[in-house]
This record gives C-alpha cells, sequence and structure tokens, in this order.
C-alpha cells in the first residue's frame, strides 16, 4: 500500500467534513431519513445555491447518495460506515458537549437528543448506552477484547421475533456515542434493535430531530426483556403514549 497516496485519499475527505456546513449537513442526516437540499439549506440556515454545490461534493465524493422520487432529489448518508464515522468524529470533537444552547427551545432540543436518539439507524444517547450495558450485563453481549454476540444473546433475539438479515454488515459493533462519550451497540444487531423498538411502539420520534421518547408500552418491555427498570428508562426519555399498537 502507497502510505502516501493513501494519506492524500483521507486528506481528500477529511477536507470534505472540515466545512462546517457540510459537516452540519451529515450529522443532520444521521436521522437516517434522506433529506431533500431545501430540507438541509434551511436547517442550517444557508441559501439554497449554497447547500447545492455542498451536497455535488458529497455525493461526489460517495459519502452521500442520492435518491429520485418522482421530480424530487434527496440525498442521504452512504451507509452505516459513513454514520459511524461521523458519529465519531463529532464525539472526539473537542467541547462539542460543553457549548451552551443559546436559547431555551435549543436546551430542550439538545436534552432530548442526549436522552434518547437514533444514530443512522441504531439507538444512542442515554437510551442507547443503557441498553448496551444492559444486553452486556445480562451475558447477551460480550465485551471482552471487543464486542461481540454471544450464542445467549441470538437466543435472546429470536425470542424477541428478531431475525437477523444476512449481510456483509458486521453483525455487532461498538459505535462511541457522541453525548455520553462510551459506546453504544451499532451494526445489524443494533438496527435490528432499533427497528423492532420502533415497530412495536417502544419508542417514537419527537419533532423533525433524531430524537426519540419511550412510550408506556416500551418502559414496561424495556423491563421485561432487557432487565432496563421502567422508572430508569422513563427518566432517560420524557414517556409518551404510543399510537397505533399496544
Amino acid at each position: 500500500m502507497d502510505t502516501r497516496e493513501s494519506g492524500r485519499d483521507l486528506a481528500a475527505v477529511a477536507s470534505l467534513l472540515a466545512d462546517a456546513t457540510r459537516a452540519a449537513f451529515c450529522l443532520a442526516l444521521l436521522d437516517g431519513r434522506p433529506w431533500s437540499a431545501g430540507e438541509l439549506a434551511r436547517h442550517t440556515g444557508v441559501a439554497a445555491s449554497t447547500a447545492t454545490g455542498h451536497l455535488h461534493l458529497l455525493v461526489a465524493s460517495g459519502l452521500l447518495v442520492e435518491e429520485r422520487r418522482g421530480r424530487h432529489r434527496y440525498v442521504a448518508l452512504a451507509g452505516p460506515e459513513v454514520a459511524g464515522l461521523v458519529e465519531s468524529l463529532a464525539a472526539l470533537a473537542p467541547g462539542v458537549s460543553r457549548v451552551p444552547p443559546r436559547s431555551l427551545s435549543a436546551a430542550r432540543t439538545s436534552r432530548a437528543l442526549a436522552r434518547g436518539r437514533t444514530c443512522y439507524d441504531h439507538l444512542a444517547g442515554e437510551l442507547g448506552v443503557a441498553v448496551t450495558d444492559a444486553l452486556t450485563g445480562r451475558g447477551f453481549l460480550d465485551d471482552r477484547g471487543g464486542l461481540a454476540l454471544t450464542p445467549e444473546g441470538r437466543a435472546f433475539l429470536t425470542g424477541l421475533g428478531i431475525t437477523l438479515p444476512v449481510t456483509r454488515r458486521p453483525a455487532v459493533l461498538s459505535c462511541l456515542d457522541l453525548t455520553e462519550r462510551r459506546p453504544h451497540l451499532a451494526g445489524a444487531v443494533g438496527a435490528a434493535l432499533c427497528r423492532h423498538a420502533f415497530d412495536e411502539g417502544w419508542i417514537v420520534r419527537t419533532g423533525s430531530t433524531r430524537a426519540v421518547a419511550v412510550t408506556e408500552k416500551g418502559g414496561r418491555e424495556l423491563s421485561r426483556h432487557f432487565g432496563v427498570d421502567a422508572g430508569a428508562a422513563r427518566a432517560a426519555v420524557p414517556a409518551l403514549r404510543a399510537s397505533g399498537s399496544g
């Protein structure tokens, strides 16, 4: 491997994320949903033409992918590897969690995100770390020498009705949490658990951010299946009634 050439490639990717607007776009896209250029422009407070220029660079580099829905175009992170890169870089940023919010609304949003949120397609924040700790404590994850799913953990997932897809994606990955500065569960298992929690009505999205809230049903199920105290779960995120099932 030519380290000089690899170094230039790494520097090229780093330069893309060195711009505050492009970095903000990538952070917004950590919610796992496609955004339009106009939505990202409004979210970051830049002109539509400015957003379009930045997005062209991110798509051309392979960090983002473009989707067409009728006449409209949307962008999304290129995959879980890119999401992990963005989240890890954000977690390493100096003072990222020490910058005080500028308004009461911003403070509420910041606190909601810290309590529970999605990190691309898996759970993060206090909720994500609590679930990861519970899985490890019950022997479903082995954190010795790197995070791994145990046979008991696979049986546990099967009991919940979760079948892991056959994919090249690693079953289990450790993702450094942006706000907790501790690992939360990522990979195919983390994605499957997050999807199951949404499908079963354990958690719901709140507002237009990545924040999630535990429902009444979710509080009961977290206690029942994970050994996470229902009271602790309600302290982690604001409690809401589930709409639809349960």
